[in-house]
């Protein structure tokens, strides 16, 4: 379901701060194929409705959309502003999408599906960069390692870090991963695959309503 709206605070041209951020990384399942097949008017239809979905889905749960890289969704929870329950928060977005990406109209056969890495970390966010980008961008492995978790998983999973993981201990059902070797990191990394929410947790919250 859509999480109570939590919108925050737009945070553009905003000063750096070191922020311990949960990063959402999702990516569109056969955007590829979907551009093949496509009229390229079709094709932006269709990709404005998966953008406006996920930016609902996103801010519903208090989340802040960074930035659209084509098909891929990057938002932040715990910037512009912070919560105890961001990592959370940011774990039941990702499960939220699933669904209410499934039900976007495309016209087509097939149903949009998405992959879905989760990081959190200590970072540097704001306007890092002023005129030369105007995004809210970040400093630290936490962004890499929430992209590089996106794309070990498969279409229609969410792939979390440890860190993510023990602070939203107990809210969701996990699935432990092998460590994983992922490119630019030294070492294996520990990763759980969110399953959903926990069964107690499960039976309190109502059916995704349609977008």
């Amino acid at each position: 379901m859509l999480s109570q709206a939590r919108k925050p605070a737009n945070p553009r041209g905003s000063t750096p701060q070191r922020r311990l951020l949960t990063i959402v990384f999702c990516d569109l399942v056969g955007s590829t194929e979907l551009s093949a097949g496509l009229d390229p008017e079709d094709l932006l239809d269709l990709m404005t409705s998966y953008h406006r979905c996920c930016v609902g889905v996103i801010e519903g749960a208090g989340g802040f959309v960074a930035r659209m890289l084509g098909d891929a969704v990057v938002a932040y929870f715990g910037y512009p502003r912070a919560q105890e329950d961001d990592a959370i928060q940011a774990a039941r977005a990702a499960l939220d999408l699933f669904e209410a990406v499934a039900a976007v109209d495309t016209g087509l056969e097939r149903k949009l599906r998405v992959r879905i890495g989760i990081a959190t970390g200590t970072v540097i966010v704001g306007d890092l960069f002023g005129a030369i980008s105007g995004e809210q961008d970040v400093l630290g492995e936490t962004a890499n390692l929430a992209a590089r978790l996106q794309t070990a998983a498969e279409p229609s999973q969410v792939i979390i870090c440890s860190t993510t993981h023990d602070l939203a201990r107990g809210h969701f059902r996990y699935r432990r991963l092998d460590p994983m070797v992922l490119k630019g990191f030294a070492e294996p990394v520990l990763a759980w695959q969110v399953l959903g929410p926990a069964r107690w947790r499960a039976a309190l919250r109502p059916s995704v309503p349609a977008p």
